[in-house]
């Protein structure tokens, strides 16, 4: 069902803190900035957003996947890691090492929580964690030229685009269904590995595994499903508002099912969507997808 990753969307306190951090620090483009439309906010369920300032950015690449930021007050109980839903945006970069040293600056709106290491799985295969100015978890991490075992597309700038989307729920085997038979993709079986910073962010024995498995979209994407310790919890929310932290992510399909749950949403003239049918889901974890259809119409 799902092909791409089309947009992240944070939610943040602070709007200027966040363009500091993405277009002074990463590269991002700014490409829109403005206000949240009534119209949308209602496509969402939560008259809340409506009126709220947003940002609508792009990597140095000028790939079509967007990082969109919308400014909402702090929301209590939330922190970065400790509940379900999304919770890590994976970013391209060429150099995590070079990154790592701009973030260690006295300036840097990045705190680094897990240094430059090859990652267990595959050594070629480079990573660095940091969190955004807003505590937001962002994974850079540096695929070889010859490409990964899933992902085969290198980045393209020093910083380039979000290619994975990372999911903590408190059930592997409910996330698994939830993308492998209603959402149609190809699921991997689970298995351990030790996330560090997750270890670390719920103050749990460093050695610690969890169980993990990848939804894989096209060569350029994955989503990872992790499923986390029984310490974390459902993400705390307002009524009527967004989820805080990594509240969505937006993805092209287009597919039979795709087109079904599509069938009666309405287009949506905003950039990213540029006139696409635009739906709503909430997955197995509470995390929440807009499916966008593939295609942008034909301009008659």
């Amino acid at each position: 069902m799902l092909t791409a990753i089309l947009m992240v969307t944070l939610v943040v306190p602070n709007l200027a803190d966040a363009e500091r951090a993405y277009a002074e620090w990463l590269g991002f483009r700014v490409t829109e900035r403005g206000s949240i439309s009534s119209k949308l906010a209602a496509s969402w369920g939560t008259p809340l957003v409506a009126g709220s300032s947003y940002l609508l950015l792009k990597s140095a690449s000028d790939s079509e996947v967007y990082l969109r930021v919308i400014q909402r007050p702090p929301t209590a109980g939330y922190a970065a890691m400790r509940t379900h839903g999304w919770n890590s945006n994976e970013i391209l970069v060429e150099d995590p090492a070079a990154l790592e040293r701009r973030f260690r600056a006295a300036d840097s709106p990045f705190r680094v929580i897990g240094p430059t290491a090859p990652l267990g799985s595959n050594a070629q295969v480079i990573a660095m964690q940091a969190l955004g100015p807003a505590e937001e978890l962002n994974y850079f991490t540096r695929i070889p030229p010859e490409g990964g075992t899933f992902i085969k597309t290198p980045a393209k700038a020093f910083v380039d685009r979000t290619f994975i989307v990372v999911l903590g729920g408190p059930s592997m085997d409910t996330m698994r269904d939830f993308y492998r038979d209603t959402l149609k993709q190809n699921v991997t079986e689970p298995y351990y590995s030790t996330v560090s910073v997750l270890q670390v962010a719920l103050n749990l024995p460093a050695e610690g595994k969890i169980r993990i498995a990848l939804a894989t979209l096209a060569p350029g994407f994955l989503i990872e499903l992790d499923e986390y310790p029984a310490v974390t919890v459902p993400r705390p929310q307002r009524e009527g508002d967004l989820p805080p932290g990594m509240a969505m992510v937006s993805f092209t399909a287009n597919n039979p099912l795709a087109k079904n749950t599509l069938e009666s949403a309405s287009p949506r003239p905003e950039a990213p969507y540029f006139g696409r049918k635009v739906a709503l889901l909430r997955g197995a974890a509470g995390e929440w997808l807009e499916i966008v259809e593939d295609q942008v119409p034909v301009s008659e």
